[in-house]
């Protein structure tokens, strides 16, 4: 079998090269596109232990060696708090474009007959190099900026209602801007079926526009409320939602008003 060397090199360096720009978007560091690229060529050797006689423990740390240089080429060193982040995102997304390639080359170079399996001779690494891992790389930074995003306007809260204690997931959500028009107070809003096993004090209406509509929410007030991690109110008014809260896992909906209020 023909193996080219420079073709070899050229794959890897594609690869690491995406591995560390990943790195940079996840973590928002302003470097220069040359220590990227130098980072990457230093990466791209590594590929030429396979043709040298060592055991897999030596490759292992000569690898491990390998990509502290490319860490530090790349990004420099401040602390070693900066460079631990750089590294470990550097191997989750190994892990996570590696995993792919292994799937999907299993998926189209491998036929079974019931629980055996064997190879067609067909391989897609390159291709799959080339076109599918710079889209996966893509959808992965994507979704990990859209996750530190919505995850960190989560919280947890404790709702005290009455002789009860209710454990919600509120979202931190500033378009939430409604108040009460009889005390100005904000108003937190909070789905329906969280409230089914209790009994909530008598109710106000408050009046609501929404871009589905007007109509009177049902409002209510409670005693007291812990946001954790950043400490309680006192007297805080709810808005039974009309709808559920179409946000995945969130029970209530905060206002910014209220968190300001605390800090």
């Amino acid at each position: 079998m023909k193996i080219y060397i420079d073709l070899v090199l050229f794959i890897n360096f594609g690869l690491d090269f995406l591995l560390l720009l990943s790195v940079a978007i996840i973590l928002k560091r302003k470097i220069k596109m040359y220590n990227i690229l130098l980072g990457s060529f230093i990466g791209s050797l590594s590929i030429l232990l396979l043709f040298i006689n060592i055991n897999s423990i030596q490759l292992f740390l000569i690898k491990v060696i390998t990509s502290i240089f490319m860490i530090l080429i790349s990004f420099g060193y401040k602390n070693i708090k900066y460079f631990l982040k750089n590294f470990i995102f550097l191997y989750i997304n190994s892990i996570l474009l590696g995993g792919f390639m292994y799937f999907i080359n299993n998926q189209f170079s491998y036929k079974n007959n019931g629980i055996v399996f064997y190879n067609n001779g067909l391989s897609i690494n390159l291709i799959f190099l080339i076109i599918a891992s710079p889209i996966i790389i893509y959808i992965y930074i994507k979704q990990i900026k859209t996750l530190k995003t919505n995850y960190n306007s989560y919280y947890q809260i404790d709702i005290y209602l009455n002789d009860n204690i209710i454990n919600c997931t509120a979202f931190l959500d500033t378009g939430n801007k409604l108040k009460s028009p009889y005390s100005n107070k904000p108003i937190i809003i909070i789905n329906e079926s969280v409230l089914k096993k209790y009994s909530i004090p008598p109710p106000t209406f408050v009046p609501i526009n929404t871009v589905t509509g007007s109509y009177l929410m049902q409002t209510f007030k409670v005693n007291k409320i812990e946001i954790k991690g950043i400490g309680f109110l006192n007297n805080v008014i709810f808005g039974i939602s009309k709808n559920n809260i179409n946000i995945n896992g969130v029970d209530c909906i905060l206002n910014l008003e209220l968190l300001e209020a605390i800090k």
